[in-house]
This record gives C-alpha cells, structure tokens and sequence, in this order.
C-alpha cells in the first residue's frame, strides 16, 4: 500500500507533463499549419515576411543588380507585398550567404513563399531526428515536443535562414568525431550569423588548437572559400557593396530585444560598444570553463552551456535566432529525471507562441528578453536532475584529430 502510495504522486507529475507536451503541441503545431494553409491565398502574408527581403536579393542577383540598392529593393518588397514602415530591407547575412537567396529570384514571390518555409520546416525535422538518434531513444512525446519549439517555427513562419545556423550545429555535434573535415564545412551555416556564437566560437577555436583537430578548421575554411568564390562570380562587386551599406545602415542604432542592446540603452543609447561587453566578459568566463572541463571535454553536454551562454550575451540576437538553444533543450530534456522540468519547458514554449497576440509592436518588443534567459536557467536546473543511465557511444569524449 504504502509503495503504491508513493507512486501516485509520481504518476501525477508524468500525467500533467504529458498533458502540458500536448498543449504545446497543439497550439505550435496549430498556428503554424493555419499560417502555412493561408499564406498562399494571401499575398501579404507572403510579402510581410522576412522571406521577402530574401526574395528581392535574389531577383537582383539574378537581374545583375545590386542587391544593396535602397530604391531597386524597396521598390521589389512592395511589388511583393510588403506593406509595412517606409524603407528599404535586405539581405544583413554576410555576402557568402547571397547564393542562398538566389535561386528564389527566378519565381514570382508567392509562388516561392511556400516552398521556401516548407524548406525552413524540413531543415528542422532533420535537425530534430538527427539530435535524437546521437541520444537515444526520447520518448514519442518529447520528441513531438522538439518540433514544437516556437523559436525555429518562427524560421518557418517568417522565412528566417537562422534555421540554417540550426542545421550546421547540428551537423557540427554529428560529424566532429567521425568525419572532422565535414564537420568544420558544415561550420559555414553557422558564420551566416556570427555573432551568436562568440563565446562558442572563442573556445572552439581554442579546443582546435589544444585537440590538434586541424581538419575541422581545414574544412571550415575551405567552405568558406568556395562560398565566397561563388559569391563572387554571381556578384563580383557584392563585397564592396555590402561594406558601403554596412557603414550607412544605421543597424547599430536600432534597438533590438537582447539584453546587451538593452543594457546600451539602459546606460548609453550612444555608446554602441557597450553592447559588446556582455560578450568579452563572458570569454573570459567560457575560456575559464573550458579549462576546469578541458580533461573531459565534450561539445554535445558542455558546448550546449556555451551555446545557450553565446545567446544571452549575443549583441544581437532576434527570438528566431534562438533555434540554436534547441540542441541544448533536447539533451537537457532527455537527460534530466524529473518530468517536472519537461511541463516547465513546454509552459514555456506555449508562452512564447502565444505571446505576439499580446503586443502590437511584434517581434521587436522588450517581451522577448526573457526567452534566451530561459532556456540557460532551465537547462541549468535539467542538468541537476540526470537519469543515472551513461551517454551513448555517439557522445563520449573525443579522440584527438
């Protein structure tokens, strides 16, 4: 009796964290089916999108034009849609990443809208399923609540190529053990958007040097190369265009919700290099980490602190670009012991999804400081709590390259 006793409450918990992964299912998987049905009977949802500053980059490109121009794309964003503040948008990738936009400037913008977020979703389940395979088997739900994270549906929805920086971490986790050369090409997603890696991307380099795994940088550069080849032939003069727009944008003014934008505008609006701070000093932080871990270390348990570290100090960092932080949540979720923490995320996830109805501003607003945050501190208290069982073969520590 007693035995049975003790049970109940232990079933409760699994009951409610069950209930609370469907609820977050349903109202993620809801409101993205209902955009994705819609969109292509609504030409501004096509044109309200990131996917059309995308767009018009890749019409120039393939027009020989330049895809800086603020006339040329704020006249092509309007022809596809686009009814928001007067201006001009595009493309603040770096030039290497242009010849993804490209192929999309060969069809009309609604016809390349679906097939562009339905791309975005297929990256995602593959991100999905290749995490889950390195850790074994999850459990049907908390896989299901994997897809279900409103940060990389927001790629989905928006169009956003942050789901890209999503598929090279995953490949990097994947591949650095058994093919390091593939592993550090597949690093070339994740330089789309550099700056949310900087924490990462300093002790990486530092593990390079100290694991003499050479062939992941060798692999690194070499698609880095290639890409900026290509870049060059479909537009020879797009580095010097993009540098000229870099300088007169006006970018670093505006106000974006992270916390070191916040920070600049809590002390300086003025002083832009303030919000590189947060960044420095958390270096010096992931360079001490890394060092108490050196002996053991492994990318897929302490590379997921790094990550999450590199998005709350990110001096500029987007609700979207936060589909990085899902490598992290999966193992965390999978790992931990109580089901407790996994209610807590998918409360967390409904949250989220369901908090733009609640602002007029949209993703801009300062509700959005608090996810980055979030996901650190619940992985942090998942991370307490592990089941007791060891980490598959696909993530013990690594040899040296």
């Amino acid at each position: 009796m007693a035995a049975a006793a003790q049970s109940l409450p232990a079933k409760r918990q699994h009951d409610f964290a069950d209930a609370m992964i469907v609820l977050a299912c349903v109202v993620t998987f809801t409101l993205t089916t209902l955009f994705l049905l819609v969109m292509p009977l609504v030409g501004r949802l096509a044109g309200g999108r990131d996917y059309v500053v995308y767009w018009s980059t890749g019409y120039q490109l393939i027009h020989h034009a330049n895809p800086y121009d603020p006339v040329a794309m704020g006249q092509l964003e309007r022809f596809a849609g686009y009814e928001g503040k007067p201006g001009s948008y595009y493309m603040r990738n770096p030039p290497w990443a242009l010849p993804l936009a490209l192929p999309l400037g060969f069809v009309p913008p609604r016809i390349g809208a679906l097939p562009w977020s339905l791309l975005m979703l297929t990256i995602l389940i593959f991100c999905v399923r290749i995490l889950w395979k390195m850790f074994g088997s999850p459990g049907t739900l908390l896989e299901w609540l994997a897809y279900a994270f409103p940060p990389a549906l927001q790629c989905v929805i928006m169009g956003q190529t942050s789901i890209f920086l999503l598929l090279g971490l995953v490949l990097f986790l994947r591949l650095h053990r058994t093919r390091p050369f593939w592993a550090g090409a597949a690093l070339w997603f994740c330089t789309l958007k550099p700056h949310l890696f900087l924490p990462f991307g300093l002790i990486l380099l530092v593990w390079i040097v100290a694991t003499r795994s050479y062939r992941i940088l060798l692999g690194a550069v070499a698609a880095l190369a290639a890409s900026c080849a290509l870049t060059w032939l479909i537009d020879p003069a797009a580095f010097v265009q993009y540098a000229h727009w870099a300088r007169t944008s006006g970018i670093a003014d505006e106000f974006i919700p992270c916390l070191s934008v916040e920070l600049r505008q809590l002390i300086n609006p003025n002083a832009k290099w303030l919000v590189l701070v947060p960044s420095a000093l958390s270096g010096l932080w992931a360079l001490a980490y890394y060092w108490r871990h050196r002996r053991n270390w492994d990318w897929l348990e302490h590379g997921n602190v790094l990550m999450l570290v590199s998005l709350v100090v990110a001096p500029y960092c987007w609700i979207y670009d936060q589909s990085l932080a899902l490598p992290a949540l999966m193992y965390g979720a999978w790992r931990s012991s109580s089901r407790a923490t996994a209610a807590i995320l998918a409360g967390l996830f409904v949250v989220l999804e369901l908090q733009p109805f609640g602002t007029t501003v949209g993703l801009g607003s300062k509700l959005f400081l608090w996810p980055a945050v979030a996901w650190l501190v619940w992985y942090l208290v998942a991370a307490r709590k592990k089941i007791p069982s060891p980490v598959p073969v696909t993530v013990q520590p690594a040899t040296v390259a």
